[in-house]
């Protein structure tokens, strides 16, 4: 039995920003396990690639990352173009990934199963519901919300989002993810409707304004932590609920968690790459004073 199982694809990413232009694996799955090695957690994470990007998953490994690997024909490939605003992005899709099914879960028990789609087609409602019979479902919403046109990735709604989000536990949305599956720019009303919808806790990240978290009709407003230099923001979300999940497992409160998550996150944004620190770095972080 694990505390937290991590469900999705090692990409292929290059980064574009300001500064200088990186290829470098990516991926809900590479940030997301990344940042919680570190801590006491029992973790796993499934994931699929291509034979060819089986070195990202021995380089996982070899940090003692436990992680079982589903053969695909390919690799996603993520392009990410950063402006000078490092909340904002443009992404192009050069490659896709084959999907996850049910049966590649089977003999994996989990006490959270988070699932981090990168494009509509990874994860079906039915692998939602096939998990949500065995654990708690966190979901981040992002992938669900992506449409590959020409290779370029254009924002659409959740088709099914109706009945899976009546199977998820944890939901996390950015406020034009929000807005896109309420049609509710106000950001309170919108996370009071996905609860209405059958989400317990609703995430939502606001980049450098922090965080809202709604559940059981109380929000909890979560400061962002300001990081001594602004590098590179790729990885951050996922950042956020590596830290957000950790403390969750752990016991902590939503208002705990969610201030451990976002200097979690205000940490990463401060290097390239992922969050590879402890969870005495991030209490340190979190003694700074909040932006």
């Amino acid at each position: 039995m694990y505390d937290i199982c991590c469900i999705g694809h090692i990409t292929l990413d290059k980064i574009v920003t300001a500064k200088a232009i990186k290829h470098m694996a990516g991926g809900t799955a590479f940030y997301f396990s990344n940042a919680i090695r570190n801590m006491d957690v029992r973790y796993k994470l499934i994931t699929a690639v291509a034979e060819t990007e089986l070195p990202s998953v021995a380089s996982l490994r070899d940090k003692g990352i436990d992680v079982k690997v589903l053969p695909s024909a390919h690799t996603v490939y993520f392009e990410n173009i950063y402006g000078e605003n490092q909340d904002k992005r443009t992404q192009r899709v050069l490659q896709k990934a084959d999907a996850f099914f049910a049966e590649d879960m089977k003999d994996v028990e989990a006490v959270i199963f988070h699932l981090g789609p990168l494009l509509a087609d990874d994860m079906s409602t039915d692998l939602i519901k096939a998990l949500f019979s065995r654990g708690n479902v966190s979901v981040d919403a992002q992938g669900y919300l992506r449409e590959v046109i020409d290779k370029g990735v254009h924002a659409v709604d959740w088709a099914d989002k109706k009945e899976a989000l009546k199977y998820i536990d944890i939901l996390k949305v950015n406020e034009s993810e929000l807005e896109v599956l309420t049609g509710i720019a106000d950001i309170r009303e919108g996370a009071k409707v996905l609860a209405e919808w059958g989400v317990k806790e609703v995430v939502v990240t606001l980049g450098s304004m922090g965080s809202v978290i709604y559940a059981d009709s109380i929000y909890y407003d979560v400061p962002a932590y300001k990081p001594t230099e602004v590098v590179d923001a790729t990885g951050c979300g996922d950042t956020y609920m590596a830290g957000y999940l950790y403390r969750r497992v752990k016991g902590a409160d939503i208002q705990n968690a969610g201030e451990f998550a976002a200097a979690m996150a205000g940490l990463k944004i401060e290097t390239s790459g992922p969050f590879e620190g402890t969870e005495e770095d991030v209490m340190a972080m979190m003694e700074r004073v909040v932006s």
